[in-house]
């Protein structure tokens, strides 16, 4: 069995992709639009196949995001080296971004770095 992709409702549909497209290396599908509800998506592949589905629609509820508490709290991306996560810590910081922690190797051994990414997510860098 396998995670077959992972969704995500956003309110500005077209920077979430290029997010993911810009800074992950994620490959964009067409995009899905149901005339009838205004239902929007994108699928965003990455290399090893694992995909992400974008999503809006009107009438999101929008609370504020809390970094410290219980659901879904990060997605992961594993970019194969230490070098490249400080790389691309360093890029998002500089493109305003923030980093949450790291780079760092954590307690229980991922050299990792977390920024909040798009729209308030938070995001993790790992090798």
């Amino acid at each position: 069995m396998k995670i077959e992709h992972i969704a995500m409702y956003v309110n500005d549909l077209e920077a979430a992709r290029d997010f993911f497209i810009k800074y992950l290396g994620g490959k964009s599908n067409d995009g899905y639009h149901n005339k009838t509800t205004d239902f929007r998506s994108f699928f965003i592949t990455f290399d090893d196949g694992a995909r992400l589905e974008i999503m809006n629609k009107p009438g999101l509820a929008d609370p504020e995001k809390n970094l410290n508490q219980t659901g879904y709290i990060h997605i992961a991306f594993s970019l194969g080296s230490k070098e490249k996560v400080d790389e691309l810590t360093l890029k998002l910081k500089n493109d305003g971004y923030e980093v949450v922690s790291g780079p760092r190797t954590t307690g229980d051994g991922y050299y990792e770095s977390c920024i909040v990414g798009i729209e308030g997510n938070q995001i993790e860098l790992t090798v």
